[in-house]
């Protein structure tokens, strides 16, 4: 549990949740651990009651589950849930190339490219973390200039989930997603073809629908 250390008293709610959903994604708190409130408060160097509270928007997003008066522990990981999850992110995606497309300048153009450059050099040095947060800044580019403050909102609600099994694929030796995707999509925003954009963005998401069905192991409702 690494990922978990002390943070400044300064919001201290969206820190612990921030600190917890970081290591539930990369895997320091894994699918089915057990979590105590005293025990993550002590890591973090908080009380209780922010702690607390970061759990339960946990359970809201479906990252950690409690039982009253028995325990809380981080859900499995669930073929159906990343599935749901991610047709529902790839809808606001979309949706978000729709609007941003045509919103978009040369200084968010190379933005772009320079994001599925970082991207890129990660792959290749198989840093899965570092893969990882440059897709999402490569795709947070394109949710920023959309300005759709709801679509923003339920992506980085459901993102975590889809994750938190790339992070556990790629992590175990599967190759991790092609820079040809971004790169066509790039093309795409640098025409200004908001169809084609929207096109590239379904089957990147769509890829990780297929990807919920397609690993073995995760648990099946």
């Amino acid at each position: 549990m690494g990922a978990l250390r002390p943070v400044r008293r300064t919001l201290l709610r969206d820190q612990a949740y921030a600190a917890l959903r970081d290591a539930i994604v990369g895997g320091d708190l894994p699918p089915g651990s057990i979590v105590r409130d005293t025990d993550l408060a002590d890591r973090l160097g908080l009380s209780r009651a922010p702690v607390r509270e970061a759990l339960a928007r946990l359970s809201d997003e479906g990252l950690v589950e409690t039982k009253p008066q028995s325990r809380t522990r981080v859900t499995p990981l669930v073929a159906a849930d990343v599935r749901d999850a991610a047709a529902v992110v790839r809808a606001l995606h979309e949706l978000v190339a729709r609007t941003a497309v045509p919103r978009l300048g040369p200084g968010a153009v190379a933005a772009l490219r320079a994001a599925n450059s970082r991207f890129s050099a990660a792959v290749a040095a198989g840093d899965v973390d570092a893969a990882l947060a440059e897709d999402d800044a490569l795709h947070q580019i394109l949710v920023d200039a959309a300005g759709n403050r709801a679509a923003a909102a339920t992506i980085a609600r459901y993102t975590p989930l889809i994750r938190r099994l790339e992070r556990q694929v790629f992590g175990a030796g599967s190759r991790c997603r092609s820079a040809a995707l971004h790169d066509r999509l790039i093309d795409a925003c640098a025409a200004g073809d908001t169809g084609a954009a929207v096109r590239v963005t379904t089957d990147i998401w769509r890829a990780l629908e297929e990807l919920a069905d397609d690993t073995p192991g995760l648990d099946v409702p």
